[in-house]
């Protein structure tokens, strides 16, 4: 097994766990490693009810691994460099004074921890993926080990961050949405700052079982000219085989429940609360509309979202009109969220589901089947990293604007428009 099969899945704790193990069995015949290591590799792989040998999927899995594989690396390093200034135009954008609002927060702190993310993940690429025809030695050398354990514990941090500021989008969309009085209360820019910072304090924390898993070894290698050299490599610690490897099991759960499961559920949740809850309002403005028609005039709108300034909505106008414009606001800032929540979804649940059957199944599913999507898990997932500009750009005029205004100055000399409305801060607020 080369070193790209490796570390094809470090995305996630339990990928790196499998991809680890089965490597470090490659290794047993050149690099010496004892009875009692081998022994405990095998206690581990017991944990998860050992399936070696059952062919889950197809043969043709392997060879779509192996076409993926050819390409993987240089797309993986456009999508990284693309992403990583994507996202710094996001924060430069939503960090702008008259885009201050606490969801606009949120939305700065995602952007920051997916840019730190696909930022990283350029050295590993290049690494594992593009480089990969020096000398074992080179490859497996201290450095590098060090650096392909530390990618492991980075990137499910990072990622891990994403997963609960998404969580927090969507659970603050849906206070918006259903308690717009408590709104501004309950979501103000302490609540964001306080937010925030939960998601980058906790985080780590979650992921303790997983940081206590590994660590590196140093291993003879003899050549056919019976020279010795040493190289190192990432593998089960003293910890994780202890206890009958109770910790593993610990660190699976974890991963499976709370980095996986959890928030998948809830947005799954929230989104559909979000979408009938939009789709209920628009009916009730609907039916408004009718009735006052048949009543002979009077103002259809409703005032009931009034209060609400939304962040990354459109120039508000006249007074008169407000209400019934900031309820269309509210609800083009629902649909912007939920994409942005359903594009996380469509990346996250595939990787929660194999990851879930890999550790129920054994590593025959994982070998058969989950192995050989690791490179196309990873990039769905580095895509939904650098998609959120993109999609900000489509939903929102106000981002489109104040992007404008930053990087095309003859803009800002534009006449006001048709009303005389001038944008605020308030645009932007929750």
């Amino acid at each position: 097994m080369s070193l790209s099969d490796f570390a094809s899945g470090a995305w996630d704790s339990l990928d790196v766990w499998l991809n680890l193990l089965d490597f470090s069995e490659a290794r047993d015949g050149f690099l010496g490693i004892d009875h009692e290591t081998n022994t405990t590799i095998e206690r581990l792989g017991t944990l998860f009810g050992d399936a070696s040998g059952t062919q889950f999927c197809g043969e043709g899995f392997e060879n779509f691994q192996n076409t993926v594989k050819g390409f993987h690396g240089y797309l993986s390093l456009v999508i990284c460099i693309l992403g990583t200034i994507m996202n710094m135009l996001n924060i430069i954008v939503l960090t702008r004074k008259e885009m201050e609002s606490p969801t606009n927060s949120i939305l700065t702190g995602l952007a920051a921890a997916d840019m730190l993310v696909m930022l990283e993940y350029i050295p590993y690429a290049c690494h594992v993926y593009i480089f990969n025809d020096r000398p074992l030695e080179s490859r497996l050398s201290y450095a590098w080990s060090a650096f392909v354990m530390f990618h492991a514990h980075f990137s499910q941090i990072f990622h891990t961050i994403s997963i609960w500021l998404t969580v927090t989008l969507a659970v603050w969309r849906y206070i918006a949405v259903r308690f717009p009085q408590r709104n501004r209360m309950w979501c103000d820019m302490k609540s964001a700052a306080a937010a925030i910072t939960s998601a980058f304090v906790f985080s780590p924390i979650l992921c303790i079982p997983s940081f206590l898993m590994f660590s590196i070894h140093r291993k003879k290698l003899v050549h056919s000219d019976e020279t010795v050299t040493s190289v190192y490599v990432v593998a089960p610690s003293k910890m994780a085989i202890a206890d009958d490897g109770i910790l593993q099991l610990v660190n699976f759960w974890t991963y499976s429940v709370f980095i996986k499961i959890v928030p998948c559920v809830a947005l799954m949740v929230l989104t559909y609360v979000l979408v009938s809850t939009m789709y209920e309002a628009q009916r009730r403005r609907l039916d408004l509309t009718s009735n006052a028609v048949k009543r002979g005039g009077g103002d259809a709108t409703t005032t009931t979202t009034s209060s609400l300034a939304e962040p990354l909505t459109t120039t508000t106008t006249a007074v008169s009109k407000s209400g019934g414009r900031k309820q269309k606001q509210t609800d083009r800032t629902t649909r912007m969220l939920v994409a942005v929540v359903v594009l996380f979804l469509i990346t996250e649940i595939p990787q929660g589901v194999l990851g879930l059957l890999s550790g129920l199944l054994g590593r025959g599913f994982y070998e058969t089947c989950y192995h050989y999507l690791g490179e196309v898990m990873d990039l769905l997932a580095l895509t939904n990293s650098a998609i959120n500009f993109l999609l900000y750009c489509c939903m929102s005029s106000q981002f489109r604007r104040i992007f404008s205004q930053l990087f095309k100055p003859h803009v800002m000399h534009r006449s006001p428009n048709a009303n005389g409305a001038v944008s605020t801060a308030a645009e932007t607020q929750m």
